[in-house]
């Protein structure tokens, strides 16, 4: 078995201060006005087989009008599942469903008849830490690297065609996967279907598809009936979703926004189990996301201080001046 994945790790909310959010200040992320609701939104796609992941961001970015746009993950043209996309703004959270991790349904094809007690005895040796070397097709460089594969979950199979479940750190190649476990096989195999059900905290019940948006985008602009589109476009703090969180005081968002770390004295509450190092979330009050820092402390030592540095940015979310300076 491998380590728990990130959507299975329970946190509790620690306090360490209470304070009053001032309502005139910032926009609780569903009360955004409509552009700034696209602006800061998150599209979580279905994508059919077909299209390279690169082309339907251009085509979500042609529908909406936008000069910005960004996946959360490459899919291959013949891949279906869940691909969010993250608009504008929210390209900045991206970096975070690469911390939040995938999960994949799989038909592996083996080269000969295997027998299914073997198949899913070489299966539960690939669980946890593995060694990959990206494939030949793939957009990064070809170097050795290391990756987690939290679960393999084996579902059926008939002798050649084998279907299992995978839950993985982002980055896992289930394509060199499936030809690794044929070499220990001995007789060879691939991958002959693909269909990534989670990537972060979204998975298939979150998705829609090009047709919803457009769909939605067509009773907006004939009806003015935005509810549809607000609804198939999402803020982008569900994105944050399996990220450890930092909730923090009003006076202590602008500084932030312009890159300073964060202090101690500006922590009102903090998810449990957060490690030294750890990427983590920073919200405000009204459950803003503010920016993603890296933890320089654990819960239990941010909790109980009140010198020091409890995080480090990583990467600013909000635009300078939401807030006033209070600093």
């Amino acid at each position: 078995m491998g380590v728990i994945p990130p959507w299975e790790v329970e946190r509790t909310v620690v306090t360490r201060a209470f304070e009053d959010t001032n309502p005139s200040l910032g926009t609780p992320p569903d009360q955004r006005p409509l552009q700034q609701h696209i602006k800061y939104g998150v599209l979580v796609l279905d994508k059919q087989a077909g299209p390279t992941s690169h082309e339907v961001v251009s085509w979500v970015k042609k529908l909406l009008e936008l000069d910005r746009a960004g996946h959360g993950g490459t899919l291959d043209p013949k891949v279906t599942g869940v691909l969010p996309i993250g608009l504008q703004e929210s390209t900045k959270v991206v970096q975070a469903l690469l911390e939040s991790g995938k999960e994949y349904i799989c038909v592996m094809r083996t080269h000969r008849e295997e027998n299914e007690g073997r198949v899913l005895q070489n299966l539960r040796m690939f669980e946890g830490e593995i060694y990959q070397r990206p494939p030949v097709r793939s957009s990064v460089r070809r170097r050795l690297r290391t990756r987690t594969i939290y679960r393999i979950d084996y579902l059926e199979g008939d002798g050649r065609n084998w279907l299992f479940k995978v839950a993985c750190e982002s980055g896992t190649y289930i394509r060199k996967l499936c030809y690794d476990v044929g070499e220990v096989l001995g007789g060879g195999a691939h991958m002959h279907e693909l269909r990534r059900t989670r990537s972060g905290p979204f998975t298939e019940d979150d998705v829609v598809t090009m047709y919803d948006l457009s769909e939605a985008l067509d009773l907006f602009k004939e009806e003015g009936d935005e509810t549809m589109l607000r609804m198939v476009i999402r803020p982008l703090e569900d994105a944050l979703g399996l990220l450890p969180k930092i909730w923090i005081r009003d006076s202590a968002v602008d500084a932030l926004c312009n890159g300073a770390a964060l202090a101690m004295p500006g922590v009102l509450g903090l998810s449990s189990g957060i490690e030294g190092g750890a990427m983590v979330a920073v919200m405000t009050s009204k459950g803003e996301g503010v920016a993603l820092m890296r933890a320089e402390a654990s819960t239990v030592e941010i909790g109980g201080s009140e010198h020091g540095i409890a995080a480090r940015p990583v990467r600013v979310i909000m635009p300078r001046g939401t807030y006033p300076k209070m600093w």
